[in-house]
């Protein structure tokens, strides 16, 4: 299988392992071909991480170099053996506004929320533009996520922008500040939808989770006039106590969120939350929408019968997007 930025091949294990599946990243050691000797790392699938199962290409021995002039002079993965030059879409659209004018932007935690969020959003308002920015909390490039191949496959998002060190999307910028003014002033974006890609990293502790970047995010886009719709992370289904009703990811994000007018939704009345808005809205069918739009989408391996209150709280956070735009 192979798509812009990806192709997903079948490699001999040595000495005598058989065979394994494995990705390379074209953006970074350009395509491999039958019988070229590529050099894997092959740590995600030892360790047994739940992004795992496939060796990643690190390099391809068939080739001496490997050369990808890129447009400018900005380099992603700095000062790896991996650096390129990825560009910035700054340099291209140098006058961006300086203010989100009340576009609503829906922060998430987890990448599997993108999908509900952005379905919810298409069959509540048909026709939206919504733009999707990844973040560099998880997995950097935007070829791996199968996600956004759907979403976009059913135009349930338009322009895709990767912020930091994440790269491939259709605008490269250098921080989500500088990619939710791109998703104002070049995607003319009526709702934003902000999330890593796959692969959240967690350790248990507090602290200790890529999915806080969320509270930075909320701050950035309150002060940069914006209206932050917090998708809160909720579960009914996660055997992990910290995950159980409301995540403590979410808790955390929200204590160390300073913005005043956060706005959160959430679907069932026993969840409370402190030091933020709670939306109104009407809960959203998420399951018909799933089904209508052809998803079939999980979140841990878990799906919408195995942890209904994770897609309820996402749908919500959608529907309050969507009641901020009407």
């Amino acid at each position: 299988m192979e798509r812009p930025g990806l192709q997903r091949v079948r490699v001999a294990m040595e000495p005598d392992d058989g065979d394994a599946r494995a990705y390379a990243l074209t953006e970074l050691t350009g395509t491999v071909a039958v019988g070229d000797r590529v050099v894997c790392n092959t740590t995600a699938v030892e360790l047994g991480l739940g992004t795992g199962g496939w060796h990643v290409v690190h390099w391809n021995l068939s080739r001496h170099e490997f050369v990808s002039p890129g447009p400018d002079h900005v380099m992603k993965l700095r000062y790896t053996s991996l650096q390129f030059d990825a560009g910035t879409s700054e340099l291209d659209h140098p006058d961006l506004p300086d203010t989100l004018d009340e576009l609503p932007v829906v922060v998430c935690q987890v990448h599997s929320q993108l999908g509900i969020v952005a379905a919810t959003i298409g069959a509540l308002r048909p026709g939206t533009r919504v733009a999707y920015v990844m973040t560099d909390g998880a997995s950097l490039p935007i070829a791996l996520s199968d996600l956004v191949v759907q979403l976009r496959e059913r135009e349930l998002i338009g322009t895709t922008i990767t912020a930091g060190h994440a790269f491939g999307g259709d605008l490269e910028a250098v921080t989500v500040a500088s990619a939710l003014t791109m998703a104002v002033g070049v995607a003319r974006a009526e709702i934003v939808i902000v999330a890593m890609g796959p692969g959240v990293v967690g350790t248990g502790t507090k602290y200790g989770t890529t999915a806080i970047e969320a509270a930075a995010i909320l701050d950035t886009v309150d002060a940069l006039g914006g209206v932050p719709v917090l998708c809160v992370r909720a579960s009914d289904g996660d055997a992990r106590d910290r995950h159980q009703g409301v995540s403590h990811h979410t808790l955390t994000a929200i204590e160390l969120t300073r913005s005043a007018p956060v706005v959160a939704a959430v679907p069932h009345e026993v969840l409370t939350l402190e030091g933020v808005v709670v939306a109104e809205v009407e809960p959203p069918d998420v399951a018909a929408i799933l089904d209508a739009a052809g998803l079939r989408l999980t979140t841990m391996g878990r799906d919408i019968i195995a942890d209904p209150l994770f897609f309820a709280a996402a749908g919500a956070a959608a529907a309050a997007a969507v009641s901020i735009v009407e």
